[in-house]
């Protein structure tokens, strides 16, 4: 194993994979939306129990979801 490649060695650097992360952005959104839905059908019993903050978790990951949304659509070519 050499710790050094001379220039003339090298192989080219191969071009970057293309890729469209808006579907992994989206299918996470997808999942806060879900657990949304689901904290929501038991709002009263999660309420009584002070787990307000579970809502609030849901909430941050969406706003994330719809900040990384825009990044990734200005980002496109």
């Amino acid at each position: 194993m050499r710790l050094w490649v001379r220039a003339e060695d090298r192989r080219p650097t191969p071009e970057p994979v293309r890729t469209d992360d808006r579907k992994a952005v989206l299918s996470g959104m997808v999942v806060w939306i879900l657990a949304l839905g689901g904290l929501l059908l038991f709002l009263p019993a999660l309420l009584a129990a002070h787990g307000a903050w579970w809502l609030w978790t849901v909430l941050v990951g969406l706003g994330i979801g719809v900040v990384l949304l825009i990044v990734t659509h200005l980002r496109q070519p």
